[in-house]
């Protein structure tokens, strides 16, 4: 391979994405950020070249579109932006009785958090497994460790999201290539953002900072899953102790508007 090498960071602009881009530059890890909106896109990574002196390519790009994966890795190809790590962390979260919600906003949701992050693992990886080395790092949720109610095709959404990269992780365990599965709950508020439609999820709000730091130790010690938080971890190890019928029961009394 001739040229520097780049993670991809989906959903860069605000939240975690924005997050895990700052902590990478300050790693010296050259950037390739994804997102809808170039003015947020230009903004950070005028940002991080400043203040780290990495290269950042800012690349608007809507991955809730029809083929956007496999698009945006023929758009990196073409600009020979070599891929050693993939962040897969573009997401939205709809909340409300599921045949009330719009459906078009409804399949946008399983474009962007399962499909565009298949066909972006599946473009990228042969160059890592040839490498043998690499990383991805898929960001899931506590949600989808059960079904949550007002929120069904998100928990579904991030259910597949997770099962589909641990299984990964085995796959790919033998050839070098690090998985990192993260699954966060409520974070707190970013003062940079508007917080109208946040998503409630289970067990207390926290640090994106502190997220971000766990998922790259994790990354950093060989891939596995990250559940972030004592809290959460309790939580999800308790739920196994409960009917599985009961859990849809007990989530609703709390996610719904």
């Amino acid at each position: 391979m001739n040229g520097p090498s780049y993670a991809l960071v989906t959903g860069a602009s605000k939240g975690l994405g924005k997050f895990f881009a700052r902590a990478l530059a300050a790693r010296k890890q050259n950037l390739v950020l994804v997102a809808r909106g170039q003015a947020k896109l230009d903004k950070l990574a005028a940002e991080l070249r400043t203040a780290h002196a990495v290269q950042v390519e800012p690349l608007a790009f809507d991955l809730a579109a029809q083929n956007a994966g496999q698009r945006l890795a023929a758009e990196l190809r073409a600009r020979s932006l070599h891929i050693d790590l993939l962040i897969n962390n573009a997401g939205f979260g709809l909340r409300g009785e599921f045949w009330q919600l719009a459906l078009t906003e409804q399949l946008n949701m399983i474009q962007l958090h399962d499909t565009a992050a298949v066909e972006l693992t599946y473009e990228l990886l042969p160059t890592m497994i040839e490498a043998r080395r690499g990383g991805i790092i898929n960001v899931s949720s506590m949600a989808g460790f059960q079904p949550v109610p007002y929120a069904a095709l998100y928990s579904a959404t991030k259910s597949f999201l997770t099962t589909f990269s641990m299984a990964l992780r085995e796959e790919l365990r033998p050839v070098g290539v690090k998985i990192v599965t993260v699954c966060p709950g409520r974070l707190r508020a970013d003062p940079d953002e508007s917080q109208a439609g946040r998503q409630k999820v289970p067990g207390g709000e926290q640090a994106h900072e502190a997220v971000v730091a766990e998922t790259l130790r994790k990354l950093d010690a060989g891939g596995g899953l990250v559940i972030p938080g004592r809290r959460n971890r309790w939580m999800n190890f308790g739920q196994r102790l409960i009917p599985l019928n009961a859990v849809p029961k007990i989530v609703a009394k709390k996610s719904k508007p």
